[in-house]
């Protein structure tokens, strides 16, 4: 890795950002519906002028909705342990990671990446502090050889009135370094030496390469389609103005015949919508007046143009025909249904390995904050997801229970098939053992005994049950 000093890793980084930031806003654009216009001849767009406004088909957030729904985060395991661990729990809620993690997961499907830091807690000693951060305002380097990360940054602005300052966070291996922006030039106010010995910055990555390390976005694919979609779309409105409604000619009128009941001039847009026109000159008369009118267009052909590229974004994105209205006139089964999401299932399975292993990074910095030592045991934890499928809640109790009779997986984890939280599979327990009846003929536990115990009594150990 190149050596560079700080204010060297800061001027990189800014540039190395600066110039990935623009198509990480095309990509979000996409998303929010607010793309530019595309395959709309130039001359058609002067002609209209204003009057045309763009019909966007969603597709895209569509896509990164279905698979993003299905990644929930409920728990984190050690190695060897059947219940998820509640410390490491109390640190994913205090951080409000509970919504803050579908942020991340949000921004990393659309623009390819987000980012989680981790630091300490000035309120809270217990409680490390950890943030989800997008990738418009954070960058960062990875080590060639170790593929981890090296250097990253964090910009942002602070407004106040008509004053705009700019601050950046460097975060070096063991040391965050605060900059201001003044008179054009970088100046450090703020240093932590946190030591830790790695970059407190944990990407999520979406769909990673062997070299492209920063991902690839979810909407790659459709964009194209997406745009040939609203291109469509808008066409049909632009042909629904002028050609869906029956069109007229009139021969043997002047301007002036066109009047309403009052004598006044009609309009020309009323022309065109197909008013009821007025005259007294006689048809097949000496001025030869006479009004003939066309047939309106159809715009089937817009609706089969858009049906075909519905059909390429459900091969190309996986998503089941009915997510994008595709029906026919003999519904399909509940279990054609359920098989027609087997690759959406599968898409977002992967992306729970890929973000728990993220998350997994991420607890082990936190633990590493509040402890101040590494913990082996969490090199192998692992992440609990809920799970991605679908099934009906009949098939998912009948599939559960027949793996627990069959004496496959235990109650408890015959409970978490099921979908319930760790408090709820808690509180289950508890009530199990209240109403054991074994707990019932056992003898109560007497009451602490207050004050120190006699080194004797504590080798004794307990004394026996009667």
């Amino acid at each position: 890795m190149v050596d560079r000093s700080e204010q060297e890793w800061l001027t990189y980084l800014i540039s190395q950002h600066d110039q990935q930031k623009q198509p990480l806003l095309n990509l979000d654009a996409y998303y929010e519906g607010t793309q530019l216009l595309s395959y709309m001849a130039p001359e058609l767009l002067a002609e209209m002028d204003n009057r045309i406004r763009q019909v966007v088909i969603n597709w895209p957030r569509l896509i990164v909705d279905s698979v993003e729904e299905r990644l929930d985060v409920e728990g984190f395991r050690f190695p060897g342990k059947a219940k998820a661990d509640p410390g490491l729990w109390e640190i994913w809620q205090a951080n409000d990671l509970d919504e803050e993690s579908q942020l991340g997961h949000l921004d990393a499907l659309v623009m390819k990446r987000s980012f989680a830091i981790a630091g300490s807690n000035e309120d809270d000693e217990e409680i490390p502090l950890i943030t989800v951060e997008s990738p418009l305002e954070v960058h960062v380097e990875y080590d060639p050889r170790t593929r981890k990360v090296a250097a990253a940054i964090k910009r942002w602005c602070v407004e106040e009135g008509t004053t705009k300052t700019e601050f950046a966070n460097l975060y070096l291996p063991d040391t965050r370094v605060t900059f201001q922006k003044e008179k054009g030039q970088w100046v450090e106010v703020d240093r932590d030496d946190h030591n830790l010995g790695v970059v407190p910055v944990v990407p999520l990555v979406n769909r990673p390469r062997t070299r492209n390390r920063g991902g690839v976005s979810e909407l790659a694919d459709v964009i194209p389609l997406s745009d040939a979609a609203c291109k469509i779309a808008t066409d049909m409105m632009v042909s629904a103005e002028y050609h869906a409604v029956p069109r007229r000619v009139a021969f043997g009128f002047s301007e002036e015949d066109f009047t309403d009941i009052d004598g006044n001039p009609v309009s020309a847009f009323s022309r065109v919508v197909g008013r009821v026109w007025a005259t007294m000159k006689s048809r097949g008369g000496p001025d030869g007046a006479d009004v003939v009118q066309f047939p309106e267009a159809s715009l089937n052909n817009f609706h089969e143009t858009i049906n075909a590229l519905a059909k390429l974004v459900a091969s190309l994105s996986g998503l089941p025909p009915h997510f994008l209205g595709m029906t026919t006139d003999n519904p399909a089964s509940a279990d054609a249904i359920r098989s027609s999401e087997i690759r959406l299932i599968k898409r977002a399975e992967r992306r729970q390995r890929t973000f728990g292993g993220s998350w997994e990074q991420v607890q082990r910095l936190a633990l590493r904050i509040r402890d101040g030592e590494w913990n082996p045991d969490a090199r192998r934890l692992e992440t609990v997801w809920r799970s991605a499928a679908t099934p009906t809640e009949a098939q998912s109790a009948d599939a559960a229970v027949k793996r627990f009779q069959a004496g496959i997986v235990p109650l408890r984890q015959t409970r978490e098939d099921l979908g319930y939280s760790e408090t709820q599979i808690a509180l289950m327990e508890e009530a199990d053992q209240a109403a054991d009846p074994m707990n019932r003929l056992l003898p109560p536990k007497p009451p602490p005994v207050p004050g120190p115990v006699p080194p004797e009594d504590a080798a004794a150990g307990p004394p026996p049950a009667a």
